[in-house]
């Protein structure tokens, strides 16, 4: 049986077409009929992952090609959501290395594969977007091989089978000239290459939780690659933690197999079948799941540590609980508890006061996304500036250290290099890559880099990409500056006036339009000095007998400036505060009543 099984993971850098690749392997293994409507990207189920067109969730499916059950997980490809490519490669024999035939290895194509490499895994190269007029696929493949070398791959690893390939367009070829055909080459190649799982059938039921979500009906529902033996529907089990210890006993429930975008029910699963499996209420990601006999849990691999966190607290301001339907502490310390269970790159750790929670990920990306799923469930939240979390090694404080590469117009390189050394970045390589831009690569502490993103795009008239990645904990770099201009804060409530902003606008830029509710301790704009600035955005015109001898000129506002969530949070200052609601993103002081803020301030400077 488990010779016609493969078990495949396809891993890449964000955006180099992972998940229209799947769409295709689908439609030609006949998944999806001819006539059948899909929609693009159809891995891509969550809400956030279609706005923003990346994959933020890994998932399993599975197509039969030839007699051969071909399982796939489609992995992350922002390193954000790194934990879980981690995760999952335990579960496959072998992945599909997705690299861009014009970008060629980017910082998450070292990452995914150093991961995959490490575990033994022979990977199958595909340079994807072969039709792109700016490729140069072969240089891209000496990338990958150097980039291999690099990574210690054994000279199994080394030896590499290579296909181009258009996604989009449906076929692969070992011809880097080919320009049509199918992805039967793809096919043959997994077959072929891809071990069969190879475990052992008849000893005693093992299973690896890798990933979890819940069901409605059937509660928790884990996924994971059967290690050994076979179990069926209503076999006593039991969920050992990763020192062996009994967390709980139950039964298996429901086994469901993924067939295509579906999960199906089946009676039983055996060794090497990736399944789906409920009855058990406390059981979570790396846990074994085993026959009751089993002691001894399955090695689980070990996740990089959080290098950011963020303070989620209960929203107290005067607006609280008019936009969002869960407002309260309890509500939120069971979402973000709940979270943590199944996403294990994230930490929560409850304050003294109950009111708010340090929530430690991987990444602003990362944190905004759980935010957003949030405030669309309706919370109601005060979001801190996020802050890095250092560490002390041999007395000395450490702070973590990302790889930086942009990819950007040679006009901006300057403009670019000069922030970057700002924030206290080192310049390790500067190159062109073709079509009049130039590759920088920097190693950066990551507190410079927070609230850099949208700067960066401004600077290089938004045709600039950045791509992050951790490298390190390394020695403090000392204080890197912040925000240079202060902010214009409303110290009156009300709804704000057109005549008042009017006058504003000569102090700096506002975020808000006339009829915005407003109240004191709010942040309505920037100011255009260093210096914070308490005004009044509820100022009407005073009326008297007299007119002037022309007519009242119309009021013209400059349109305010809107941020997105990410840059709001990456915009306030370690004494502000951003206000989620489902329907607002609002600035504000931490510290609302201007006389405590400024006893606070001195307590602080003393």
């Amino acid at each position: 049986m488990s010779d016609a099984l493969r078990n495949v993971a396809i891993i890449a850098h964000v955006d180099h077409g992972k998940t229209t690749l799947v769409d295709q392997l689908f439609r030609q293994s006949g998944t999806f009929r001819e006539n059948q409507r899909v929609e693009e990207r159809a891995m891509d189920s969550n809400d956030l992952e279609k706005e923003r067109g990346i994959t933020i969730l890994a998932k399993c499916t599975s197509v039969e090609w030839n007699g051969t059950r071909i399982n796939i997980v489609d992995t992350p490809g922002h390193a954000d959501f790194g934990a879980e490519v981690e995760r999952i490669l335990s579960m496959v024999d072998g992945v599909i290395l997705l690299v861009d035939s014009a970008e060629g290895a980017m910082p998450q194509t070292k990452f995914v594969t150093g991961k995959a490499l490490a575990l033994g895994l022979r990977p199958i190269v595909v340079v994807n977007k072969i039709d792109r007029p700016d490729g140069r696929p072969q240089e891209v493949l000496d990338e990958v091989f150097d980039l291999f070398v690099s990574l210690d791959a054994n000279d199994e690893q080394l030896d590499f089978p290579v296909l181009y390939a258009s996604g989009r367009d449906g076929y692969a070829s070992g011809d880097q000239e080919a320009r049509e055909g199918t992805l039967d080459p793809l096919f043959e190649r997994i077959v072929n290459h891809v071990p069969a799982p190879g475990l052992d059938e008849n000893g005693p039921f093992t299973f690896l939780a890798t990933l979890l979500d819940r069901d409605n009906f059937m509660g928790r529902v884990l996924t994971g690659r059967v290690q050994s033996g076979t179990v069926n529907v209503n076999d006593p089990i039991h969920a050992l933690d990763m020192n062996g210890t009994v967390i709980e006993t139950g039964r298996a429930t429901k086994l469901l197999a993924f067939r295509g975008l579906e999960r199906v029910p089946v009676d039983s699963a055996r060794a090497g079948d990736i399944i789906a499996l409920a009855g058990l209420e406390k059981a979570t990601v790396a846990n074994t799941i085993a026959d009751p006999a089993v002691k001894e849990p399955i090695a689980a691999q070990p996740i990089d540590p959080p290098t950011l966190a963020m303070r989620f607290s209960v929203n107290d301001s005067p607006m609280a609980g008019r936009e969002g339907s869960k407002v309260t502490s309890r509500m939120i310390r069971d979402r973000l508890l709940r979270e943590a269970e199944s996403n294990v790159a994230i930490r929560v750790t409850e304050s003294a006061d109950k009111d708010s929670f340090e929530v430690a990920g991987r990444g602003e990306l990362q944190l905004g996304v759980l935010i957003e799923t949030m405030r669309r469930e309706g919370f109601e939240l005060g979001i801190s500036r996020p802050r890095v979390l250092f560490r002390e090694e041999n007395g000395q404080r450490q702070e973590p250290y990302e790889t930086v590469v942009i990819d950007v117009d040679d006009e901006h390189s300057g403009t670019v290099v000069e922030k970057m050394q700002r924030r206290k970045a080192d310049l390790t390589e500067m190159r062109p890559s073709g079509s009049g831009k130039t590759r920088i690569t920097f190693s950066a502490p990551s507190r410079g880099l927070i609230g850099y993103h949208g700067e960066f795009l401004s600077d290089t008239r938004g045709t600039g990409i950045m791509n992050r990645l951790f490298e390190k904990y390394d020695a403090y770099k000392g204080p890197i500056e912040g925000r240079i201009n202060g902010v214009l804060i409303s110290n009156c409530a009300g709804e704000a006036v057109g005549y008042a902003l009017n006058a504003l606008e000569e102090r700096g830029e506002l975020f808000i339009s006339p009829q915005a509710k407003v109240y004191e301790g709010m942040i309505i704009g920037e100011n255009a000095k260093p210096d914070d600035l308490e005004v009044n955005p509820l100022k009407s015109k005073q009326l008297t007998n007299f007119r002037s001898s022309g007519k009242d000129d119309a009021i013209r506002l400059t349109p305010p400036r809107r941020m997105s969530l990410e840059q709001a949070i990456a915009y306030i200052d370690d004494d502000e505060m951003v206000e989620v609601t489902p329907t607002s993103i609002r600035f504000r002081k931490a510290i609302l009543d201007p006389h405590e803020r400024k006893k606070a301030k001195r307590k602080a400077e003393s």
